[in-house]
């Protein structure tokens, strides 16, 4: 007689609303309620939203970090047939938030993984902004360092999604308008909640706007593909990086790039000295 397979249990990604507590799809509030465990980033947080829907569930937290070792204690759940929901404190699992680990564990070990659509910042946001959505670039929370962002920035021949903290906005939207003042831009702003406001203008326009009014609540950044000339600048900066980490001298470099590239010397040494090496 052959005996019985052993149950396999399976992940479940599942997207929450980003701000409402209404925009959760039907699927996923029958997979929260369905689920053996629901792995959340705050426990807490997910109560709020299943008690709003009459869901009890057993929670355990997954954040970044725990996240490696709640991961194979799930997987070892799920071996045993368990059925794991994986839910972040808005939005969809994975995008800036925690949930790679534990997929990726899932996957090496052969165990089903279903995402749910639903609710996402990012898509929100890029509809929302008016801008194309044909080609387009979420590169997460922008970078800290000011050569970092400028490069991010000015590096992108499609449209460009970020997040953005409400304490840097005015800063990067003048870094911006410095560069491109007649780069398009939308600011969305607590989007799905009571507050909600998404602000479209120039980089000059905007920049101006939070220079004199200080954002507030949750970010998310949507610019317009950089300008030709921008992509050049970037790129032979680049090119002048490269050359210094291979041994040259700034000066010597950036006068060896601006002759290929058209891009002028000075601009280009301004720019490394400035903090863009």
């Amino acid at each position: 007689m052959t005996p019985p397979q052993a149950a396999v249990g399976r992940l479940l990604v599942c997207p929450t609303s980003i701000g409402n507590l209404e925009d959760v799809t039907l699927r996923v509030l029958t997979a929260l309620a369905q689920a053996d465990v629901v792995a959340c980033e705050d426990t807490r947080h997910t109560r709020t939203l299943l008690d709003r829907h009459a869901i009890a569930a057993s929670l355990v937290s997954f954040h970044e970090h725990n996240e490696r070792a709640r991961s194979a204690e799930l997987v070892a759940r799920m071996r045993d047939g368990a059925s794991v929901a994986l839910v972040s404190d808005a939005g969809t699992p994975l995008v800036s938030d925690p949930g790679f680990e534990l997929v990726r564990a899932c996957l090496q070990a052969a165990l089903p993984v279903e995402v749910l659509p639903g609710p996402s910042a990012v898509i929100t946001a890029l509809v929302a902004s008016g801008l194309p959505g044909e080609r387009w670039r979420f590169v997460g929370f922008l970078p800290r360092s000011r050569g970092e962002l400028a490069s991010v920035l000015a590096s992108t021949p499609e449209t460009l999604i970020a997040f953005e903290s409400p304490r840097r906005l005015a800063a990067t939207l003048e870094l911006l308008a410095a560069r491109d003042p007649g780069r398009q831009i939308a600011v969305c702003r607590e989007l799905t909640k009571l507050h909600e406001e998404v602000r479209r203008g120039t980089a000059a326009e905007l920049a101006l706007h939070y220079r004199e009014n200080a954002a507030r609540g949750e970010v998310v950044l949507v610019c317009g593909a950089a300008a030709p000339g921008e992509l050049r600048r970037e790129e032979a900066l680049a090119a002048v990086r490269e050359l210094i980490d291979a041994g040259a001298k700034a000066r010597p470099a950036a006068t060896a790039v601006a002759k290929l590239t058209g891009v002028g010397a000075n601009e280009l040494y301004r720019e490394l000295t400035r903090g863009g090496q």
